[in-house]
């Protein structure tokens, strides 16, 4: 059994593309279990603020990494013009992660994984504002989660900990940006990586834990 990190963001344009290998990657090795953890590009506004200049700067930015991650995703499915058109600023990493963390806290793995895919696919296809704790909610509405037991623990500051927990990890793990794979807690996979490496490194990593 290989125990696999994955270290995400939902405002994380490669994050998109590699959940989808990683969902097949775990499809066709089912001997893999995932922990999700979180990783912020931009945990709230003064951190684009820093890196950006200015909240409202980051959208242009952000939508020059859309158009490289729209080439890596093998679906080719982010809608580029539809977000150029939307009048809200770029979301921050911060109501989403927790909003996935409240998710996995009353199921389980794949619960956190169907809500944190549902607020990607929000934001990156159907271009609505995840920032929005309203729009968060309908997005959970779509998927079988118990909505009020979410809301619930989505309100609970212990939840944030756990998020902030996450992000202390990754500062543990030296990881620079995401998305990152850990596996088995010393080995370390960055970048959205073609499924065909991913499945290569994996076995590989699969055959030294065997010896």
């Amino acid at each position: 059994m290989l125990e696999i990190e994955f270290f995400h963001d939902v405002i994380c344009s490669f994050c998109f593309p590699m959940s989808a290998r990683m969902r097949r990657l775990v499809a066709d090795n089912p001997e893999i279990q995932i922990k999700h953890r979180s990783f912020a590009l931009g945990w709230d506004e003064t951190v684009f603020e820093q890196m950006f200049g200015s909240h409202e700067a980051v959208k242009n930015e952000v939508l020059g990494h859309w158009e490289h991650a729209n080439q890596n995703d093998d679906e080719h499915r982010f809608n580029i013009e539809g977000m150029k058109e939307t009048d809200f600023l770029f979301p921050t990493s911060k109501p989403g992660l927790i909003a996935a963390r409240a998710a996995g806290l009353i199921g389980d793995e794949e619960t956190y994984w169907d809500v944190f895919d549902k607020i990607q696919e929000g934001l990156f296809i159907r271009n609505l504002n995840i920032q929005n704790t309203e729009v968060i909610e309908e997005l959970v509405k779509e998927t079988t989660i118990n909505v009020d037991q979410w809301r619930e623990a989505f309100h609970d500051a212990t939840t944030e900990q756990m998020v902030i927990n996450d992000l202390k990890l990754a500062q543990a793990y030296q990881i620079q940006g995401a998305p990152a794979l850990v596996i088995n807690q010393k080995y370390l996979l960055s970048g959205a990586q073609p499924y065909e490496v991913l499945e290569k490194a994996i076995q590989e990593i699969m055959e030294q834990e065997e010896n």
